[in-house]
Parts: structure tokens; sequence; C-alpha cells
């Protein structure tokens, strides 16, 4: 579903509001990723993904797309130990 969106996105270019767990989902979607906290709800990061479009599978390998997994990881974890 999600390279179906790119895919709309791609013929649109419209803007997407996209909520997700998913980490990798939301890095291969997002311009920007917004990390939030769990409850109380409130960000806690805004991550720009300036990775290049189109994208497809093969990114996920790429540096700078580990880099970006990390970073959310990390906040995700720092936010929330016992998870």
């Amino acid at each position: 579903m999600g390279f179906e969106l790119l895919r709309l996105w791609q013929e649109w270019k419209s803007t997407v509001v996209f909520v997700t767990r998913d980490i990798v989902e939301s890095i291969m979607l997002a311009d920007r990723v917004i990390v939030m906290s769990p409850r109380p709800g409130r960000v806690i990061d805004v991550v720009p993904v300036d990775l290049p479009r189109p994208r497809d599978i093969l990114m996920q390998d790429a540096p700078a797309f580990t880099r970006l997994t990390r970073r959310i990881r990390r906040r995700l974890w720092e936010e929330d130990p016992g998870a």
C-alpha cells in the first residue's frame, strides 16, 4: 500500500498526512517524520527525510536510511525505555 501511496503522490503532488507505527514505512513515504511520545502524546522530534525520490525498496540499504531509522528508534526509546 505504501508504494501505491508514493505512486499517487508522484501523480497528484498533494499533501498527505499519514499515521503509522512503522519506522521504515514512515521514512519511505515521508518528507519529514513527526515522532510522538506515548501518553500524553506530544511531538518529541521532527526528522527531515532528505532521501531522493522516487524511492524503492533498495533505499532501505542506504546508510542515510539507516541513520534515520536509528535516530527515530533512539528518540522513541529515550521517551519510553520500558517499551
